[in-house]
C-alpha cells in the first residue's frame, strides 16, 4: 500500500516503518495522523507551560502587582501538588469513559480558561486580592492539568504504537522549546520588562491550551470498554514490585526538578533580575530543544537505561554546580545558566523515561490507574522532598544540593534493578 504523506512525516519522525503489532487493527490505519496530532497538541500545551512558569512569570507578575511574597512563593506548591494529588479520584472516572481523549479535552481547556482567569485578574485588581486570585486561579489550572496527566498516557498507549510514543513526546519536547527560546530571548532583551508584555504572553498561553483542546479532539479514538466499577487505588501496588521500584526511582529523581531554585540561590545577586532570570530559562530552553526528540528515540529503545542515564547526568550537572560555588565562581553571569543547561538535559530525560516506561510497562485496561497511583505517591514525594529541602537550606543551599546529587545517583543504581519495558 502506497503510503501517504503523514505516514512518511509520522514513519520518520518515529524512525519505523508499517504498522504497529501492539496496536489493535482499527488504531493501526489512524497511526500516523493520529501521532502528529499528539505532536502538535503537546507542542502548543508545552510552549504554553513556558509562558505561565510560575517560578518565573507568575512570581514576577505578582511581585509587579504588589502581591505579598507568601502568594508568591505558594505558586510552585499548588501547581505541583495540585497536578498530582488528585489524579487517584479522577482515575476512574477516566476509565468509565469509552473514549478518554475527551478527559484530556476537558483538561486543556480548563488550563485555557483558568490562564484566561489570571489574565483578568491581573487586569483589575492589586496587591493581594491580586495574589489570591492568581493563587486560586493556579490551583484550579493544576486540578485541570491533573486531569490531562492521568488520561494522557492511556490515549497515547491505545492510539501510539510502543516504540513509537518517546518519539512523538520527545518531538513535542523539541519543537516547543523554540517558543520557550523566543520568549527567553524577550526576557533577556528586556521587551517583557513591562507589566502588559507579561500579561499577554499569559493570554497567549490561553489560546493555546483551547487550540490544542480542539486538535486533540479530531484524535481517531477506538473505544475502550467501560470499566465504570474500577477505581483506581493503592490496590495496583500489591504484589508489584516493578511498579514499586518505578516509584522509588522516579521519586528519588525528582532531585532533577527541585534542585533549580538553589542554582538562583547560589547565583546570588546575578539571579535577581528579570533579564538574569531569562538566561535560565534560555538555558533551559535550549537543553529542552536539542534532547527532549534524542531522549524520546532512546527512551523507545530502552526506557531503563534512559533512567539509568538521567541519574547520572543530573548527579555530575548538580555537582558542577557545587564546584563553581567552591570555586567562588557562582555569582558570575555564566556559572549557573551553564550549570543549569547540564542539568535540564537529564531534567527532560527523566520527563521522557518515566513516561515512556510506564505506559510500557502498565496493562492495556490499567494505564491510568497505574498512572493516578504513582502521580500521587510522587506529589507526596515531592512535598516531602521540598520539606526536607527546606530544612537542609538552613544548612546552605549547597547542602540541599549534594542531598539532590546522591538523589540522583540513587535512582541510577535502583533503576538499573528495572526489567526492560520495550521488549527487549
Amino acid at each position: 500500500m502506497q503510503q501517504t504523506l503523514t505516514d512518511k512525516a509520522f514513519h520518520a519522525i518515529s524512525g519505523t516503518e508499517g504498522p504497529s503489532d501492539s496496536l489493535k487493527d482499527a488504531s493501526r490505519d489512524a497511526e500516523a495522523a493520529n501521532g502528529l496530532r499528539h505532536a502538535a497538541s503537546l507542542s502548543m500545551t508545552k510552549v504554553a507551560d513556558g509562558l505561565i512558569d510560575p517560578k518565573l512569570v507568575l512570581s514576577w507578575l505578582l511581585t509587579s502587582l504588589g502581591a505579598p511574597a507568601v502568594y508568591a512563593g505558594a505558586l510552585v506548591p499548588l501547581r505541583e501538588g495540585g497536578a498530582l494529588l488528585p489524579q487517584i479520584v479522577m482515575a476512574g472516572w477516566v476509565q468509565s469513559l469509552q473514549r478518554r481523549k475527551w478527559a484530556w479535552i476537558i483538561g486543556s481547556a480548563g488550563q485555557g480558561l483558568c490562564a484566561g482567569l489570571i489574565v483578568l485578574a491581573a487586569l483589575s485588581l492589586e496587591g493581594a486580592a491580586a495574589g489570591l486570585a492568581i493563587c486560586g486561579a493556579l490551583a484550579a489550572l493544576a486540578v485541570f492539568r491533573a486531569l490531562c496527566s492521568v488520561s494522557y498516557k492511556d490515549i497515547l498507549g491505545k492510539t501510539v504504537g510502543q516504540a513509537r510514543r518517546g518519539s512523538v513526546t520527545g518531538l513535542a519536547g523539541s519543537v516547543s522549546s523554540i517558543g520557550v527560546l523566543i520568549f527567553a530571548g524577550l526576557l533577556i532583551s528586556g521587551i517583557l520588562q513591562e507589566r502588559g508584555a507579561v500579561i499577554a504572553a499569559i493570554g497567549l498561553a490561553a489560546a493555546l491550551w483551547v487550540l490544542a483542546a480542539v486538535l486533540f479532539s479530531t484524535l481517531k479514538e477506538e473505544p475502550s470498554e467501560t470499566k465504570g466499577d474500577l477505581k483506581a487505588s493503592f490496590s495496583v501496588l500489591k504484589n508489584n514490585p516493578v511498579l514499586w521500584r518505578f516509584i522509588i526511582v522516579r521519586g528519588l529523581l525528582v532531585s532533577t526538578a527541585l534542585a533549580p531554585p538553589y542554582f538562583v540561590i547560589l547565583g546570588g545577586e546575578h539571579g535577581g533580575s528579570l533579564g538574569s532570570l531569562g538566561a535560565l530559562v534560555l538555558a533551559s530552553a535550549a537543553a529542552s530543544l536539542i534532547s527532549s526528540y534524542v531522549w524520546g528515540r532512546l527512551s523507545d529503545q530502552s526506557s531503563r537505561r534512559v533512567l539509568m542515564l538521567t541519574g547520572i547526568c543530573g548527579a555530575l550537572a548538580i555537582s558542577l554546580a557545587l564546584a563553581f560555588a567552591q570555586m567562588g565562581l557562582a555569582q558570575t553571569v555564566w556559572a549557573m545558566p551553564v550549570a543549569l543547561f547540564a542539568l535540564m538535559i537529564p531534567y527532560h530525560g527523566v520527563r521522557q523515561g518515566r513516561s515512556t516506561y510506564l505506559v510500557d510497562i502498565s496493562p492495556a485496561d490499567e494505564r491510568s490507574a497505574y498512572a493516578a497511583v504513582a502521580n500521587t505517591v510522587i506529589g507526596v514525594l515531592l512535598l516531602v522532598a521540598g520539606v526536607a529541602g527546606g530544612g537542609a537550606a538552613l544548612f546552605g543551599p549547597q547542602v540541599v544540593l549534594a542531598l539532590f546529587s546522591v538523589m540522583a545517583l540513587g535512582a541510577a543504581v535502583a533503576a538499573k534493578g528495572l526489567p526492560e519495558a520495550e521488549g527487549a
